[in-house]
């Protein structure tokens, strides 16, 4: 073997050792980047394996090793925000529940004191004749009352609605996001990493 050839033979193993140590560097920092879950991208892999960014792009093993790193980052994002928007969605469909729970029972109150005031209207035209007059103010105290409760209860009822169409608002506002969030990933993970 010539000096020449052994010199070159050398450089190549040098060059190799070199290689195998920058992929290992490579492979420590893509790991370090997923567990803190920091962005997988070539500069920040590059500067912190202190390779090149061209050796990235070149190096066929190592632009998979990152490429790899970078689609599994994305579907755990992906994963994360659908979590938190699905906790999101079901916490405003609970409220919007419970409010349309309130307003039904509100209706149905306001339906029970208006025909109880039927009721009692109904009975003083018929029977103004047979009662003394302690009898009449006492009924009227009562209607009047009850007819407090019918507008408490109708204050509570339109209430009741204007929560349930800013919770529907809310719930319909939150599905536009989710739909503009869902397409943004699906962009995110169809783009050709950069």
């Amino acid at each position: 073997m010539t000096a020449s050839s052994h010199r070159t033979a050398q450089a190549l193993r040098a060059r190799s050792q070199k290689t195998e140590a920058s992929l290992v560097r490579i492979k420590s920092v893509v790991d370090r980047l997923a567990k803190s879950g920091s962005p997988v991208t070539v500069a920040a892999v590059a500067r912190q394996a202190d390779v090149s960014r061209t050796f990235l792009y070149e190096h066929t093993e190592a632009r998979t090793i990152v490429a790899e790193a970078t689609v599994r980052a994305r579907g755990l994002r992906a994963q994360t925000d659908r979590a938190q928007r699905d906790a999101v969605e079901a916490s405003w469909r609970e409220r919007a529940l419970n409010t349309e729970e309130a307003l039904k029972n509100t209706n149905a109150e306001v339906i029970n004191q208006r025909e109880r005031i039927a009721e009692l209207l109904g009975q003083i035209a018929a029977l103004q004749g047979e009662w003394t007059d302690a009898d009449v103010v006492r009924l009227t105290t009562a209607n009047v009352a009850l007819q407090r409760e019918v507008r408490a209860l109708t204050a509570e009822r339109e209430r009741l609605t204007k929560r349930l169409a800013a919770a529907r608002d809310n719930a319909r506002f939150a599905d536009k996001r989710i739909a503009a969030l869902e397409a943004q990933i699906a962009e995110q993970l169809t783009a050709p990493p950069s």
